[in-house]
């Protein structure tokens, strides 16, 4: 197989991705409404074979109906965030430190917003292939952030982890979370794959770390 494609469709820090192998593509995440129509555009030729959420929270998901229908390509998720799809607040967030209260704030404001309704056509797991919606990928459970936050693993390059770590400022584990004992341990978790580039839902990618 040849070395698959990653494509960073970015909205200032907040990222979506498009991802290429040799069968089909699957695009990682689905950002908010006002970018509804740069997404299409970057995946109305590329076989979107498979939209994935890496967890439930609206930037990550608000446009994710209106993607499946235009793209004609099921939504995948975990399980456990698929409450949040009718109310963001289901699973209150905690910071601890400055940036983490900064972020909250905000996120407080368009945590309000509406998602279309939606039943997702897949439900993932820690360890779940990729590979029947054409790229050699691997679904990676990382909660913390949220409870169903999940990372794909690509091949042995590229980590997508949604909100699991975020770059806004600096990259570091996320200052936001539901759990923050199990998001010490994603974060952990993530430290563990060696030589592989890390995207962020928020920020440039980076070379993995130890992340503590």
């Amino acid at each position: 197989m040849s070395k698959m494609k990653v494509k960073r469709i970015q909205f200032g820090i907040d990222n979506c991705f498009l991802v290429e192998g040799d069968n089909g593509a699957i695009l990682i995440d689905t950002s908010r409404t006002r970018n509804r129509d740069k997404i299409f555009n970057e995946c109305k030729d590329r076989n979107i074979r498979l939209i994935v959420l890496t967890h439930g929270h609206v930037d990550h998901m608000q446009n994710a109906a209106a993607l499946s229908k235009s793209l004609g390509a099921p939504i995948a998720m975990h399980r456990a965030d698929f409450r949040l799809i009718k109310n963001n607040m289901e699973e209150p967030l905690i910071a601890h430190t400055l940036l983490g209260k900064i972020i909250l704030a905000s996120t407080m404001k368009f945590g309000l917003e509406e998602i279309e309704p939606f039943e997702p056509d897949i439900y993932l797991s820690d360890g779940d292939s990729l590979e029947p919606y054409g790229v050699k990928a691997t679904v990676i459970g990382l909660p913390g952030h949220t409870q169903g936050s999940l990372g794909i693993l690509l091949g042995d390059s590229d980590l997508f982890v949604g909100d699991a770590l975020m770059n806004i400022v600096a990259p570091v584990k996320s200052p936001i979370y539901g759990d923050r004992a199990n998001m010490t341990k994603s974060a952990a978790k993530i430290s563990a794959f060696k030589g592989i580039t890390v995207h962020f839902g928020h920020g440039k990618p980076v070379a993995n770390r130890k992340w503590t």
